[in-house]
């Protein structure tokens, strides 16, 4: 199974709603798209298992143009138990689901 670790920041959207992710490095969101290209849904994104804290869960990384990279949403539940806020550095492993 292919896994990457790595450290980012968690960013809050500014936009509508209170989403929060984390942008992946340009090396890991390369070997992503590397392990994704005949796999990857019509709007690019790909189910990974992540962890942060200690706390796993499933989600999708969406694809986002602006960094070239890909973003990793932090669902309400994870930043709650695992106690994160904007503008925490964050220590996050993802898994890319079969």
């Amino acid at each position: 199974m292919d896994a990457w670790e790595f450290e980012a920041d968690l960013f809050e959207y500014g936009g509508k709603g209170s989403w929060h992710f984390v942008t992946l490095p340009a090396d890991v969101a390369f070997a992503i798209r590397c392990a994704t290209e005949s796999s990857r849904s019509g709007w690019g994104m790909v189910p990974v298992t992540a962890e942060i804290a200690g706390v796993g869960f499933q989600t999708s990384l969406f694809p986002e143009k602006a960094s070239s990279s890909y973003l990793l949403p932090v669902k309400a539940a994870v930043r709650k138990t695992a106690r994160l806020k904007a503008g925490d550095r964050l220590k996050v492993r993802i898994a890319l689901l079969p």
